[in-house]
């Protein structure tokens, strides 16, 4: 998967990162909080703060405990709420965090790591285009036409 952008929903001004499959047009969007929006944005974006962000202490702490962001995943959808993993190595020794998906990415973004999404995620909750995207602004408008009709709830599946 890749970052794709962050856009807001039209009803509550919610953002929401847009996640992309490598190899086709399916598209996940994951509602986040405001700090982890501007968290990813602030890094896709090439910004940077006089002091460390919390994603930045933490990339931080990492690199000084030798300890590499391997990969994130979007690992399940339950009760309409995304859950991820952070790996991470230390000592040739691989670990899996829990996380939430925006933290998840924000740390991605800074560690240069892939991102993943279980195959069940994105069969459940993904958005597939037709035709081929090549023009992001193109994509971007008809996924903020899809936003101003769309809810959380619409994502929760059947029970």
């Amino acid at each position: 998967m890749v970052i794709y952008g962050v856009s807001f929903d039209m009803i509550g001004k919610q953002p929401i990162v847009l996640l992309k499959t490598v190899d086709s047009n399916k598209f996940l969007p994951i509602w986040i909080g405001h700090p982890e929006a501007a968290a990813i944005l602030m890094k896709l974006q090439g910004a940077s703060t006089p002091r460390p962000m919390t994603h930045d202490l933490l990339c931080d702490v990492l690199g000084e405990l030798e300890a590499k962001c391997t990969q994130v995943a979007v690992t399940e959808l339950r009760d309409n709420t995304f859950f991820a993993q952070v790996t991470l190595t230390v000592n040739g020794r691989e670990m899996e965090v829990d996380s939430r998906p925006s933290d998840a990415l924000a740390i991605a973004v800074r560690s240069g790591a892939p991102i993943f999404a279980a195959e069940d995620v994105i069969a459940e909750s993904a958005i597939e285009f037709e035709h081929e995207v090549e023009d992001q602004e193109e994509v971007v408008d008809k996924f903020k036409d899809f936003l101003d009709s769309v809810s959380p709830e619409d994502f929760k599946g059947e029970e």
